[in-house]
């Protein structure tokens, strides 16, 4: 997270600035690309074990500057959602998934999962530590009347420290700490758009019982890649290509994307609550006892597809008012669509109750 430069290297940062007038990083929220989106409400495509404590740490600050997507990029920035010491841990200390150093946690952390410790380690402390910090530094960014909007300068704030944002009055040029900054600001405001979801959230997904707490669990995954072959009970990951399926633009897309395939992302849905097998067609067999016409569907019901052959290829779950939640085919992501646009609909088999 944070920028380390020795006093000497400031001191001459400094003096460049006012000599020759090196040029920082100004951007607009209302007219550059880079932040182009206004952030929305909805988050999608991040980690179940992180949705929550994102969605909690928006709602807690009052900046309108902050978003779900805004914090969802950031943590993705710092740590791909990492939460090991070993893959969590920067070259110059910082920790955690939200990279915090000493010091500065010292400042932000709580324990705000509340299991007896405060640590950046845990995914609920370290989110809203990030949040709270974020809040603080939108906040100052909003009424410092330096170019380049309250986000870029918060996120330089968070990376390099205000001070450094003050010393600019700005977002630091490119030629400060070899770009980090400035490249950690375009970065994160470039890749907003891949958390933004849906800023509201359908009724059927705040109903109770295992359905709609399976496409609940599905749907923090809305956004995310999918993969043949790809992913488990415990989420995301690579899939393979078996002759057939998982090509794109004639390569194995399966083998280098982290994702779901339909059948591994009911899977995780239901998982450990219903113990599905892994496949659309083992699924079928294991559920097709309590079918459910399409008359009668409920939230997290499963539907099935199969072909001419009458081979299973395809799984969902509905999620009301006429949609299916689902990962589609190679080249596309987990998304909500209508029900009958989903897949042929000559070929839906019918639907499941686990």
């Amino acid at each position: 997270m944070k920028v380390i430069i020795g006093a000497v290297a400031g001191a001459i940062g400094l003096i460049l600035l006012i000599v020759i007038g090196i040029a920082v990083l100004v951007i607009d929220d209302e007219s550059s690309t880079m932040d182009a989106t206004n952030g929305g409400s909805g988050l999608q495509g991040v980690p179940a074990e992180f949705r929550e404590w994102i969605l909690k740490a928006d709602a807690d600050c009052k900046e309108p500057a902050m978003t779900p997507a805004l914090l969802a990029a950031q943590l993705y920035q710092e740590s791909k959602f990492k939460t090991s010491i070993a893959e969590a841990t920067s070259s110059v200390g910082a920790q955690g998934p939200a990279q915090f150093m000493p010091g500065t946690w010292a400042t932000w952390g709580r324990d705000a999962d509340g299991n007896g410790r405060n640590s950046p380690w845990d995914i609920g402390d370290a989110v809203m530590a990030q949040g709270r910090m974020m809040c603080s530094l939108l906040r100052q960014a909003a009424t410092s009347g330096y170019p380049g909007g309250p986000r870029a300068l918060a996120l330089a704030g968070y990376n390099a420290g205000w001070g450094r944002v003050q010393q600019y009055r700005g977002v630091p040029p490119e030629s400060f700490a070899n770009g980090e900054t400035y490249n950690y600001v375009r970065l994160i405001l470039s890749t907003m758009t891949r958390f933004q979801g849906p800023a509201l959230v359908p009724v059927a997904f705040t109903g109770t019982g295992t359905g709609p707490d399976a496409l609940r669990k599905a749907s923090t995954r809305l956004g995310t890649p999918y993969a043949y072959g790809g992913g488990s009970p415990s989420g995301p990951s690579t899939g393979f290509c078996d002759g057939l399926n998982g090509y794109q633009n004639g390569r194995c897309a399966a083998s280098t994307t982290t994702g779901f395939d339909c059948s591994s992302l009911t899977q995780y849905a239901y998982w450990p609550s219903v113990k599905l097998p892994r496949t659309a067609a083992a699924q079928y067999g294991a559920t097709s006892d309590r079918p459910v016409s399409r008359s009668d569907l409920k939230p997290g019901d499963l539907l099935f597809w199969s072909n001419s052959s009458g081979f299973i290829y395809h799984v969902g779950l509905y999620a009301g008012e006429g949609r299916v939640l689902h990962a589609p085919r190679t080249g596309k992501t987990v998304e909500l669509v209508p029900l009958a646009s989903a897949m042929p609909e000559r070929d839906y088999l019918g639907a499941t109750r686990p």
